[in-house]
């Protein structure tokens, strides 16, 4: 299915693409603040969120959420997980989790590119493509926090083993919230 989100898109298609443009970045922001006990480190349902928005609004309508919510963050509204305590804007995105959300942008776009392909059909195509599309956040994230931090530091212990668990159950859950809206989905 074409998104047909451009400037010659009709008026009605036009609002219904910034309306859900603007309630993804508003879910990435709430996903966010849910911070859920877990082991070994708490985690976000950030990745989760984008999943879900990949799955669901395709790669455009996804990306464009992602941009919002990326832009509203180096404005300086505290839309990012420990903002405003860790800092706000440019400043909090130029420390070591801004590679981590530029992985954002890809990782919700591969997971809409799935979608379009249909791998959100059936839970056997379905939790691969989603934990593809959660280890795109993870390549921009750990080459950014090598490039700030030192490559000779422990960087896989810091940016991803301690991920890696929660990552895919996430996974796992977005999967399953994809496979289950496509089949309820109307015709």
């Amino acid at each position: 299915m074409a998104e047909n989100t451009g400037i010659g898109a009709h008026p009605r298609r036009l609002a219904e693409t910034a309306a859900l443009v603007v309630g993804g970045s508003l879910l990435l922001t709430l996903s966010a603040k849910v911070s859920v006990p877990f082991y070994p480190v708490p985690m976000t349902l950030q990745t989760m969120a984008l999943l879900v928005l990949g799955f669901t609004l395709g790669p455009a309508r996804s990306g464009m959420a992602v941009l919002l919510y990326l832009a509203q963050g180096a404005a300086g509204f505290p839309v990012f997980s420990g903002t405003p305590e860790k800092g706000i804007g440019l400043a909090y995105m130029m420390g070591p989790t801004g590679g981590f959300l530029l992985g954002f942008l890809a990782s919700a776009m591969l997971a809409g590119w799935f979608a379009a392909k249909g791998w959100t059909r059936s839970l056997w195509r379905a939790v691969p493509a989603a934990i593809i599309a959660e280890a795109a956040v993870f390549v921009p994230g750990l080459l950014w926090l090598g490039a700030l931090l030192g490559f000779d530091k422990p960087i896989l212990a810091w940016g991803l083993y301690p991920f890696v668990l929660g990552g895919v159950v996430k996974a796992l859950l977005a999967a399953a919230i994809a496979v289950a809206l496509h089949r309820t989905a109307p015709r």
